[in-house]
């Protein structure tokens, strides 16, 4: 999983921010019924003790000395509701207390008295057992005795429901949240599968294919707005680069004459036995750089055409191992001269749908940028094989080697590295330009590795033609 995905941090995001808000909620709920159990509770015992003191009190001179007990007793049973009872005479004294429940949960002989301000309203008496809610009312009788009267129960009964409440939100909030994030992160991936539909469809174009045009999303929102902002955006780049097409083709077109009359007048004026020696040498050397300039210029054309989808190609079915091998033994002169070791490793059979000329000129730069740029005493080697799927196509050098800053720029046109394209050697800085331009027509891939001092590979990988029964019948009789 990409932690730093859109999806992952919008996911993140929600689930966060859903935590947040199930957290505060639940504080808000376990505070809010907190405070609402126990104003209950509080009211329920005011209304026992005012009760109490208003129904039973008031009746004194009571009929018999047990007759508040009695009547206490049997209006609220104490001892089996758990509840704790006792009415205190000024003067006097307990005349009331309730008898322990039965469960053994507390003591009542054990609550404090009520002193000051703790006989008017509600106090927590803390017992060896646990925590008390004792309401306590004061009572003037008719006949001027001062009672007070205490009602109280564990509050424990409260610790229940909100342990409850808790046990509650600790088993479904996990879950709740853990659905969220599942149904959150399905959200985020259907809502942006879109996206990802638009950055496949956009991997895909080149400089070569500007003509597409990426899905728009019919949604009305933003992603249709920037599917149709890049859809824009493309076709005005496609239009540039047509322009910068057209004008390179029709640059290189137009320059072809002028530079044919002139290199034709200077072979003319050079043939003058009349010229000095100095004035021979000036032309000669304009010669020579009339001679490079056309083949610049006939490059430019190669290129743009290829580029305009105008080049001919003459497609057959050839084997890729006997042409680079038959191509490679015809540069062997060039090594040779050098004192290069010129090596081939050609597997045979290895059959692409190809124009010969083309992939040749692709075997002749390639060697011809590996020999020149490799010093004497270093290797070349030229390599065909198969791996089942693609025919591969390797030159590999042990020459000066390209840097990691020049090597995503080797294949632009007039590119020079400081080592690895040298004017001295007489390049333009076309030759990989063409290569690249006739491999992406052929459908084809071309790779680069290097290591600047240890030499490069260069690989060109080819679709591999179908294989036919005459193929097969001919592989037959070469085995035999």
């Amino acid at each position: 999983m990409n932690f730093r995905s859109l999806r992952f941090r919008i996911t993140a995001w929600y689930a966060g921010l859903l935590a947040g808000a199930l957290l505060i909620f639940g504080i808000s709920v376990y505070l809010g019924l907190e405070r609402y159990l126990y104003g209950d509770l509080q009211r329920s015992l005011g209304r026992d003790c005012r009760t109490i003191a208003n129904q039973l009190l008031s009746q004194r001179p009571f009929k018999r000395p047990d007759w508040l007990n009695t009547e206490i007793e049997e209006a609220y049973s104490p001892e089996l509701n758990n509840h704790f009872i006792r009415v205190i005479q000024d003067g006097v004294g307990v005349v009331y207390l309730s008898s322990p429940p039965k469960d053994g949960t507390f003591d009542p002989a054990q609550v404090p008295l009520p002193i000051g301000d703790e006989k008017n309203g509600a106090r927590k008496a803390s017992l060896s057992t646990g925590r008390l809610l004792v309401d306590t009312v004061q009572y003037a009788a008719k006949d001027g005795a001062r009672f007070t009267v205490e009602s109280g129960v564990l509050y424990r009964q409260v610790e229940v429901v909100l342990h409850g409440l808790l046990v509650t939100f600790a088993v479904y909030m996990p879950f709740i949240i853990s659905l969220a994030i599942v149904s959150g992160y399905w959200l985020m991936r259907r809502s942006l599968q879109p996206v990802d539909e638009i950055t496949e469809r956009a991997e895909g174009i080149t400089s070569t294919n500007l003509s597409e045009r990426l899905p728009v999303i019919r949604t009305g929102d933003e992603l249709e707005r920037l599917s149709k902002a890049l859809n824009h955006m493309i076709e005005r780049l496609d239009g540039a680069f047509q322009h910068v097409h057209r004008f390179s083709a029709d640059a290189s077109h137009e320059l072809r004459t002028p530079l044919t009359i002139l290199q034709l007048e200077l072979e003319g004026i050079a043939q003058n036995n009349l010229l000095t020696s100095s004035l021979a040498d000036q032309i000669g050397s304009a010669l020579e750089e009339t001679h490079r300039m056309s083949h610049i210029v006939e490059n430019l054309l190669v290129i743009s055409r290829f580029d305009a989808g105008e080049a001919k190609m003459n497609l057959s079915r050839l084997d890729l191992g006997t042409l680079a091998a038959s191509t490679a033994e015809q540069m062997r002169l060039l090594a040779d001269e050098k004192g290069i070791l010129f090596r081939t490793s050609v597997t045979g059979n290895v059959y692409v749908e190809g124009d010969r000329p083309r992939l040749q000129q692709v075997i002749v730069n390639l060697v011809a940028n590996a020999v020149n740029y490799t010093p004497e005493a270093g290797e070349v080697e030229v390599i065909v094989r198969s791996n089942g799927r693609k025919a591969l196509l390797e030159v590999a050098d042990t020459g000066v080697g390209i840097s990691d800053e020049a090597l995503p720029h080797v294949f632009e046109r007039f590119y020079r590295a400081d080592k690895a394209r040298s004017r001295d050697s007489g390049g333009a800085g076309l030759g990989l330009a063409i290569v690249k331009a006739i491999c992406t027509a052929h459908g084809a891939e071309i790779r680069v590795s290097s290591h600047e001092g240890r030499g490069s590979r260069f690989t060109v990988e080819l679709p591999l033609a179908r294989v036919t029964e005459n193929t097969l019948d001919q592989s037959a009789l070469r085995t035999h």
